[in-house]
């Protein structure tokens, strides 16, 4: 059974907009300006290649769909573009021409998730989408939160947790800090 792990890039205040740029977002880019060091990119290149399959929102899927497919140099890329990924959208209907191994959900989201868990083995990774990360934490589907935190704060942008949130409660089970900057990766489960 596949765990749904949401990983995001995230500003103290809570903003996961737009952390690399490439977005409308006035203020994106912003990860950039920390240095991550060796350990930061070790846990994003060991996340990756633990995962089988990733779960994005349209919004998030069209910017990885631009850039990815020409970055197979390394074997963060050639994971990125080789594994199997699902993205909810009800406007989107051939994913796969955009991007391979890609599968459109168009209705059924909790169901068509809930299915995922049961049949991919590894972890089923969700970026960035902030939607989908807030649709799937109100379904009680989020197994772990990892979440790099960067200290800075934007004041406004797309947040992980919305107004509308419901109360959850999480267990920190790991954190560590990396690089130089003070940016720390925190990884809590849901308390059920």
């Amino acid at each position: 059974m596949g765990k749904l792990v949401v990983t995001e890039f995230i500003t103290l205040d809570g903003v996961i907009e737009a952390p690399g740029g490439g977005e409308a977002f006035e203020k994106g880019g912003w990860a950039f300006k920390f240095n991550r060091g060796d350990d930061g990119n070790k846990f994003k290149v060991d996340e990756l290649m633990a995962a089988d399959a990733q779960l994005l929102g349209r919004v998030t899927y069209a910017g990885f769909a631009k850039a990815w497919p020409t970055m197979n140099a390394d074997e963060f890329g050639q994971k990125m573009n080789s594994m199997a990924k699902y993205v909810v959208s009800t406007t989107l209907r051939d994913a796969d021409a955009t991007w391979t191994n890609s599968t459109v959900i168009r209705d059924d989201v909790p169901g068509q998730v809930a299915r995922l868990k049961r049949e991919v083995a590894g972890d089923i990774l969700v970026a960035g989408s902030a939607q989908l990360a807030r649709g799937l934490t109100e379904h009680g589907l989020v197994d772990e939160y990892r979440l790099m935190v960067f200290p800075i704060v934007l004041g406004s942008g797309k947040r992980l947790f919305g107004d509308r949130s419901p109360s959850l409660t999480l267990r920190l089970v790991d954190s560590q800090p990396v690089g130089p900057d003070g940016v720390v990766i925190l990884t809590y489960t849901p308390v059920r």
